[in-house]
């Protein structure tokens, strides 16, 4: 009898190995973007979702849920079902930032998200309202000096990619500027044009076309290399500001215990579609660039962007709030 139940036992541990996979997906999945409409993060969010909804033959739709610099968003999504239905297509506030700036935050990047893909990379850049007085990155500082604690600067929240790249700047460059946190890059950037403030760091997806239309004017560019897109611009260390370096990207994740099976779709539907020459050129139409981080790599990737970003707050001053 002990061997009769253990051959039975055997036999329906076999079957339910061998039962298929449910397809996936089956319905509609959600991307939440935990920023409001029209930043560069819901840009990206709607040219992947579209794609992905092609492959699919499923709908994949864009919710935006923002507040606490992203943390709601993706709070939302680390407590929901770990079925692959519902995503989360975020900057690094929520990813790699916030747990060096909030003194408490509900769920843990590294821990309760199972990572897909490096979605994008963009370059960040400084721009001012045409009515500011500053051509230049010198001449931007000179204003700042002459006028301490008067000029301010704008971000899509606190802890965004933007206004740490706004601390940075007063920091290493020795000025008083104050910072002016909004619920999104979009509103930021509409007060911008508006000249309701006076300057800001922003991802090179919302700044080209308001530059296009000269409601903006570029003066340099964040990261480490000038970008292809604007030539002319230097980066802020060749403008003077030595040591400053900082560039923005958006990464695509499920909550943690998504099933393998379920996994292993999206990260290599994710990774097909970014390689698509179709998705390449709109990428660089807007000033990004692909992802080239996958699966584990792309949680590798997240612990040092923690490491790296939890620095650039030290240097800046900050202090978790």
């Amino acid at each position: 009898m002990t061997r009769l139940l253990s051959a039975v036992a055997g036999l329906t541990a076999l079957a339910f190995a061998a039962a298929p996979v449910a397809a996936f997906p089956e319905r509609t999945v959600r991307i939440v973007v935990p920023f409001p409409a029209g930043g560069s993060n819901d840009v990206i969010a709607r040219i992947v979702a579209q794609r992905l909804s092609e492959i699919w033959k499923q709908p994949v739709v864009v919710e935006n849920r923002g507040g606490a610099g992203g943390n709601v968003g993706a709070e939302a999504v680390a407590r929901a079902d770990a079925d692959g239905y519902t995503l989360l297509l975020a900057a690094p506030g929520p990813l790699a930032i916030n747990p060096s700036l909030f003194q408490r935050m509900n769920f843990d990047p590294l821990k309760d998200f199972a990572p897909v893909a490096l979605t994008a990379s963009v370059p960040i850049v400084l721009a001012v309202n045409p009515q500011v007085r500053a051509n230049s990155v010198a001449e931007l500082i000179a204003l700042a000096k002459s006028e301490p604690g008067k000029l301010h600067f704008g971000s899509s929240g606190a802890g965004s990619t933007n206004h740490l790249a706004g601390e940075l700047f007063k920091s290493l460059a020795g000025i008083n500027i104050i910072h002016v946190p909004y619920r999104g890059a979009a509103p930021a950037m509409n007060d911008l044009v508006a000249g309701h403030i006076p300057f800001m760091f922003d991802n090179m997806p919302a700044i080209r076309p308001q530059v296009a239309g000269g409601k903006i004017r570029a003066i340099a560019v964040a990261g480490a290399a000038r970008s292809s897109l604007y030539p002319e611009l230097p980066t802020m260390a060749e403008a003077g500001v030595a040591g400053f370096e900082a560039s923005a990207w958006f990464g695509l994740v499920a909550p943690a215990a998504t099933p393998p099976a379920v996994m292993k779709v999206l990260v290599d539907t994710t990774t097909a579609v970014l390689k698509e020459p179709a998705i390449v050129a709109r990428f660089a139409e807007l000033g990004a660039e692909p992802g080239t981080v996958f699966g584990p790599a792309f949680g590798t990737y997240l612990k040092s962007e923690a490491d790296k970003w939890s620095g650039i707050v030290r240097a800046a001053g900050l202090t978790p709030q």
